[in-house]
């Protein structure tokens, strides 16, 4: 029987390297002489860290477009809001990895009111969809692309 699995993923190496020219480019810019502000990566959190709120709304800016040019989708970011102590700023971004169990229910409820003759599991972080006919398969790949999910969603492990 034809499946495939729909995930929401990033690649990690991407982001590090995203993040060491987000850091060249800040090192190099006028605005940002002296100033001593770093992009950090740890895990699925990165940092910011600069002088003032308006700084970091600048590299957040550039953090961006570093991210959208290594193919990684912005949708990805929880921004958290910035934390002011003394003479620095600081703001958090997570970068949201894997379908959790409430979306994925929302994902299954949307794929069952279309009536498709397919089935969908929940695989850890993961949705599996199976069904008999690979047209159903990609029509279910098309509904979830239409739909309006906070998630990048990829879709993988495509077999006949």
């Amino acid at each position: 029987m034809p499946s495939f699995d729909v995930v929401s993923e990033f690649d990690a190496h991407e982001v590090s390297n995203a993040l060491d020219q987000a850091n060249r480019e800040v090192s190099t810019r006028f605005d940002f002489k002296g100033t001593d502000s770093k992009f950090t990566f740890d895990d699925q959190v990165i940092t910011l860290t600069s002088e003032t709120e308006f700084q970091l709304s600048q590299m957040m800016d550039i953090l961006r477009q570093k991210l959208a040019k290594r193919g990684i989708d912005v949708a990805c970011m929880k921004e958290e809001e910035p934390e002011l102590t003394g003479r620095e700023a600081r703001q958090k971004v997570i970068l949201q990895k894997g379908i959790e169990t409430l979306l994925a229910k929302k994902l299954i409820k949307l794929i069952k009111d279309k009536k498709l003759k397919v089935q969908t599991a929940i695989q850890g972080e993961k949705l599996r969809v199976t069904g008999k006919k690979r047209d159903d398969l990609q029509t279910v790949i098309a509904l979830l692309k239409e739909s309006d999910i906070e998630l990048p969603l990829q879709y993988e492990n495509f077999r006949d």
